[in-house]
């Protein structure tokens, strides 16, 4: 059988944990190769409160929290970029998708994990990454499927959290249970200790907890049938399917 690989490309450390951390434990776990690319360090972000870091060594902290939490998950260690917080969308295209699709080269992915045009918060780094890995699945050909994050709006709309930009419930891909491996995903947060302050969610009663991170919701926004063939799933719908049994 063929190597599972799935590349992930986002913007800063703790990306790859809140929104898609228990798909790609899960994935792991089922012998699929998860590598996380993220394109910065994600020094514009916060020191903790109370700061646990000065604003120079932040850069430095934020990567040893991403690959705590990639470790946590069970997933490949972190390929960094190393582009400026909160610039990501004045980047070099050209420069940045070359160096998207020399990772596509050396890990082989089938499925390419990444934001979709709202960045789902609307963060302009989120916004810019997704670009970057469309256009990165464009021009790699071996490629099936992209995958976005989603919110789904009925679930934003129980919980309240109109910040949060979201698609309509019928126009999610898939939706995958993530409590087999709910511990492993809260322990990769909880490895983001900088950024642990600035998502409200974790200062939320349990339950609201779970039904917010308990599921994770994806699109599919590109994919090449050609290779997916009639009747080969996508490893996602593997995942999803094998969840909702």
């Amino acid at each position: 059988m063929k190597e599972l690989n799935i590349l992930a490309v986002f913007a800063h450390p703790d990306d790859e944990a809140f929104r898609c951390g228990g798909t790609l434990a899960l994935l792991a776990r089922r012998g699929v190769r998860v590598q996380v690319l993220t394109a910065t360090r994600g020094q514009a972000g916060s020191c903790g409160f109370p700061p646990i870091c000065t604003p120079e060594e932040l850069p430095s902290v934020r990567e040893n929290e991403l690959r705590c939490a990639c470790a946590a998950l069970g997933i490949q260690p972190p390929i960094l970029l190393d582009y400026q917080d909160g610039h990501l969308s004045e980047a070099d295209p050209e420069r940045i998708v070359s160096e998207i699709l020399a990772i596509v080269r050396d890990v082989r992915p089938q499925i390419i994990l990444s934001y979709g045009p709202d960045g789902v918060s609307g963060h302009p780094d989120h916004i810019a990454i997704g670009r970057f890995a469309a256009e990165t699945f464009r021009r790699a050909e071996g490629v099936r499927a992209l995958y976005t994050l989603a919110v789904p709006r009925s679930l934003a709309e129980t919980l309240d959290m109109t910040q949060i930009h979201t698609v309509p419930d019928n126009e999610i891909t898939c939706t995958v249970n993530v409590s087999a491996v709910w511990e492993a995903k809260m322990a990769a947060i909880h490895c983001h200790r900088t950024q642990r302050s600035e998502s409200p969610i974790l200062a939320a009663p349990l339950e609201r907890q779970y039904l917010f991170l308990g599921q994770e919701h994806f699109q599919r926004r590109l994919f090449r049938p050609e290779l997916l063939g009639k009747k080969e799933k996508d490893i996602f719908t593997i995942i999803s399917r094998s969840n909702d049994e």
